[in-house]
């Protein structure tokens, strides 16, 4: 175990409480303690930024390239996804960056290409991707990573409009397209991919969801008239892939068996779960403009729709909404697994609380605080962080448009895209579920820098102890939003869970800690987010606790064990075979 130390910060502040009917909060017979935690202690912190650009000092300059040329192509304003993934092993992140392309109309080779950044000691980066064989110069949406070959390298999977492209980690930065000999047949429109392993063979398997069956020659209008970006519903919906992975490099398209093509539904997002508790991975897909997909593992290599029935399919409402990015975490802290959505302008983001008993979702979004600060704006990417090191997860949302309306008076991008930017939103958590808008000064640049934003990644670029955010977008600049959100004394984690028989990190790992009387579970390498790769190891806030009792692990096979943890403000590695079996 390596220790690293916590820098000291100064305390902020900006939190603007909601409505107590929609919080749920009553203040009858509290204290003055009391009044400050209902109101997500909106008054007992100083002023200042949590969330602060600075991709320009880091030697990232970057915009997705659109190629928008007044065809009006509804790619072009769907991309931006990003890998926040140590890609060389070196001890810190990199980033690997989506970008489109003028080719669009046929899906085709252009001139831009998606970027790999490598991160330098000095914590800059620095743009390698000339030497690092990938070359990707397609109509790029997104990306997912896992280590298919076992060899502790994580491999590259980018979602394109168009043929997907699966790329070999070679190490040191240098990678190899395998696309054609892996047997990857994916030809579509996909936009966010999980690596997962489904059957618990010890090879991790690719699911990618896909979206439209987009053709250029649909035009779309608005209610005026003019020339409008085409919403879902004018293309045909594609169903879902799924790979499995033969060995060696090799994959099989395991749709048909796995009961996939059952479901057309304009997929987004995508995060692997065991959310029925049976020891077998799920899937969860965020749709647009369709019901949402609960794929329940059968263990035959077969999966059943369940989402209606789990009440995950459609809001409270009994509505499909506009999925577009899905995080799979405890947002609540009851130790089971909520499902958190963005959706559309109009209608609100939705947590699906985890109910006991595995499979079952509530639409408790009415009594979160998460719903009426989402009606005006356009969710995709979010982020489950415990930014503030409390011990409770924060959500980023990244926003951005897909109609055009009133250009945004403090837009940070050009015209046209002016008229599709729109703030991102950060809440605050509350002990006990409940959240809370973080407005100017505390959101920082993720609402000051008014951008077309889609894609989100979480981890600890700066290696100071807390996660700090990675956000792309349409026509708009690359951000990295670094942390400095009050600590208050607050500790932290980081665990990485290593199966050395397999040699890689165990994707689809749960981590239980346990501190006296406090618990907390996270998830590793669950996907989520939208078009979006975060790191593979998992993130704890651990508020006063100064001392963690345990770490309870279940390995994606079903093996429980347990770890004694002799540090906090550390980052760990769980080896599999040194804790004690139960």
């Amino acid at each position: 175990m390596s220790e690293i130390p916590r820098p000291q910060r100064g305390s902020t502040a900006g939190i603007r409480p909601g409505p107590l009917w929609l919080t749920g909060v009553r203040l009858t017979g509290l204290g003055l303690t009391g009044l400050c935690l209902a109101w997500a202690i909106a008054g007992c912190r100083g002023g200042g930024a949590w969330l602060v650009d600075v991709a320009a000092e880091k030697g990232v300059d970057f915009s997705y390239h659109s190629g928008a040329s007044g065809g009006l192509f509804m790619p072009e304003i769907m991309g931006g996804g990003v890998g926040l993934v140590d890609w060389d092993q070196d001890g810190d992140f990199d980033l690997y960056l989506s970008n489109g392309n003028d080719d669009l109309p046929g899906f085709g080779d252009g001139e831009q290409s998606d970027r790999l950044y490598r991160q330098d000691a000095d914590g800059r980066f620095t743009d390698i991707t000339a030497d690092s064989g990938l070359n990707e110069r397609s109509y790029s949406m997104g990306v997912a990573a896992g280590d298919i070959d076992n060899d502790g390298l994580p491999d590259l999977y980018v979602t394109n409009v168009g043929p997907d492209r699966l790329y070999r980690n070679l190490g040191g930065g240098r990678f190899q397209d395998i696309t054609a000999s892996a047997a990857i047949d994916e030809s579509g429109w996909s936009v966010s991919a999980v690596f997962c392993d489904y059957d618990r063979d010890g090879l991790l398997d690719l699911y990618v969801a896909r979206y439209l069956d987009f053709d250029a020659a649909v035009v779309c209008q608005s209610i005026t008239g003019e020339r409008e970006y085409c919403g879902p519903r004018a293309y045909r919906p594609l169903s879902d892939l799924l790979f499995h992975n033969e060995g060696e490099g090799r994959f099989r398209n395991a749709s048909t068996e796995a009961g996939l093509p059952t479901v057309a539904a304009a997929g987004l997002g995508v995060v692997c779960a065991d959310v029925s508790d049976d020891g077998l991975p799920d899937f969860y897909v965020a749709n647009d403009g369709h019901a949402n997909d609960l794929w329940i593992n059968q263990g035959d290599g077969s999966f059943v729709n369940r989402a209606i029935e789990a009440g995950a399919a459609y809001n409270l409402r009994g509505q499909a909404q506009a999925g577009m990015g899905v995080v799979a975490e405890d947002l609540d802290g009851d130790l089971r697994i909520d499902f958190f959505v963005t959706n559309l302008r109009d209608e609100t983001n939705v947590l699906y609380q985890g109910q006991p008993g595995g499979s079952a979702f509530l639409d408790i979004t009415a009594g979160t605080g998460l719903g009426p600060p989402s009606l005006p704006l356009t969710g995709f990417g979010v982020a489950a962080s415990d930014l503030d090191l409390d011990g409770d997860l924060e959500l980023a949302i990244a926003d951005g448009r897909v109609k055009g309306y009133d250009p945004h008076p403090d837009a940070a991008v050009d015209p046209p895209w002016n008229r599709l930017a729109e703030p991102g939103l950060l809440f605050v958590a509350d002990p006990g579920g409940r959240f809370q808008l973080a407005e100017n000064p505390l959101c920082g640049d993720n609402c000051r820098k008014v951008d077309v934003a889609r894609g989100l990644a979480a981890g600890d670029i700066d290696g100071d102890g807390d996660l700090d955010l990675v956000r792309g977008g349409v026509a708009s600049p690359l951000r990295i939003l670094e942390n400095r959100a009050p600590r208050g004394g607050g500790h932290w984690l980081q665990v990485r869970a290593v199966d050395p028989r397999l040699k890689r990190d165990a994707v689809g790992a749960r981590v239980t800690l346990r501190a006296g009387s406090a618990s907390w579970l996270r998830l590793i390498g669950a996907g989520g987010s939208y078009a979006s790769a975060s790191p593979l190891e998992a993130h704890f806030g651990l508020g006063q606790a100064a001392t963690v009792d345990a770490a309870d692990l279940l390995w994606p096979d079903g093996m429980r064990e347990t770890f004694d943890v002799d540090c906090v403000d550390c980052r760990i590695v769980l080896r599999r075979g040194d804790g004690r079996s139960r």
